[in-house]
């Protein structure tokens, strides 16, 4: 159990890192990229259950990456600077 929670934790950065680099926020550390990679898993689990479009952990992880985009853009429209 808590391996599979270190798994999600380390899938949740990576996908928040790749989100990071595609919507172009950088130099926000780790805790970033794992908080808007788990949210944004989240997201994504909850569109690919409204939007039936296939399954498996590369549309898990691809789903990841579009749910964490919609976080960073969230947070850039709520903190713009």
């Amino acid at each position: 159990m808590l391996l599979q929670i270190l798994v999600e934790i380390v899938i949740g950065a990576l996908c928040g890192f790749a989100a990071s680099k595609i919507m172009k926020v950088n130099g926000k550390g780790l805790l970033f990229y794992i908080i808007t990679g788990v949210i944004g898993g989240a997201v994504g689990g909850i569109l690919g259950s409204l939007i039936p479009i296939g399954k498996g952990w590369v549309m898990g992880i691809i789903l990841a990456i579009v749910g964490s985009c919609l976080v960073v853009w969230l947070y850039k429209k709520l903190f713009k600077k």
